[in-house]
């Protein structure tokens, strides 16, 4: 009688257990996937709104910058907390692949991005871009004395005229570019130069400013600053006009924003579908109609933009662009 109470009770207490792990573990998926967000916030939230809204999957978003997460995650290693890591520009992207830290993309992802902006091996694709501009003081310059390339910007002649924003990942994903076209010696050599030349500003949109209040002729930025202030105010833009360098030049540089699952991912199918809702016509459309200003890699963009076909842009390799080399080329420079 007594071994029939104690395996009733037995049988109770595992029932009990396994209820509160099933318990557990239905509150665990219900919290959703986690993002770590290097992207534009108010960009991030858009798309984490519009998938659960299309999905009923949760979304939960942190926010932080794009080498602060990529070295996070690398440090994270297997144990990271994240699901889908995405990025302003690519470099990050690369750091995170070179760990071996991601899934690869389903291929019914891949097969909606165009090759271009996603790496041969299918680790990370690109999710968004933007492309680099001459922002200019239109009231002190005009066409004709704007520099045909961004190369001319390291002439003596530009000496206190330019700005830039040396310690953002936007302005050193450009010298990334600048490295794998151009090589470590012209690199080195533009760099030292612009030592001499420019002024450094903490982030692009406050270099725009120094061009639009005329402390500086024209900085080196990306394109959607300025669309975002002129559809705004236009108070720190009035004075600006932006200059496409094209001819497959490295100041028509186009970087590549990232969206990658990593391997870690305790909600993989999840992760996945959000990568791939991003990069879907309803995530696209988001850039296409919103006020992000930045380019959809899949489908039309926002039609006060530029073309990308309009922009001839330079062919980059984006999961090869190196930030570590980057860093000690302008550390070596004196500008970080």
């Amino acid at each position: 009688m007594r071994n029939s109470i104690r395996r009733k009770l037995a049988s109770a207490a595992m029932l009990l257990a396994a209820t509160a792990f099933a318990h557990g573990a239905l509150a665990q998926d219900a919290e959703g996937i986690v993002v770590y967000n290097a992207q534009h916030e108010g960009l991030g939230m858009a798309w984490a709104e519009g998938f659960t809204k299309d999905t009923g999957i949760k979304v939960t978003v942190r926010k932080g910058s794009d080498m602060q997460f990529a070295n996070q995650i690398v440090q994270e290693g297997d144990a990271s907390p994240a699901d889908v890591f995405l990025t302003e520009n690519s470099p990050a992207m690369a750091l995170v692949g070179a760990a071996g830290l991601f899934a690869p993309i389903d291929k019914e992802t891949l097969a909606q991005v165009p090759a271009q902006y996603h790496p041969a091996d299918g680790m990370w694709t690109g999710i968004a871009a933007r492309s680099t501009v001459f922002a200019y003081d239109k009231n002190k310059l005009t066409e004709d004395k704007l520099p045909k390339s961004m190369l001319d910007l390291a002439d003596p002649a530009w000496k206190g005229r330019w700005g830039a924003s040396p310690g953002g990942a936007d302005f050193q994903a450009i010298v990334g570019a600048l490295l794998q076209l151009k090589g470590e010696a012209a690199t080195a050599a533009w760099l030292k130069a612009m030592k001499e030349n420019a002024t450094p500003y903490k982030g692009n949109s406050v270099a725009m400013k120094a061009v639009n209040a005329g402390e500086v002729e024209g900085a080196v930025i990306y394109h959607y600053y300025w669309f975002g202030d002129q559809a705004k105010t236009g108070e720190n833009s009035k004075n600006v006009a932006l200059h496409y360098f094209r001819n497959e030049d490295p100041g028509a540089f186009l970087s590549v924003s990232g969206g990658g699952v990593l391997k870690s991912s305790k909600h993989v199918k999840e992760a996945q579908a959000l990568v791939k809702w991003i990069t879907s016509k309803a995530g696209q459309d988001i850039l296409k109609t919103g006020d992000s200003f930045e380019y959809a890699i899949n489908g039309d963009a926002n039609a006060k933009l530029v073309p990308i076909a309009d922009l001839h842009a330079p062919k980059v390799e984006a999961s090869k662009l190196d930030n570590k080399k980057v860093v000690e080329l302008m550390t070596a420079a004196g500008l970080l």
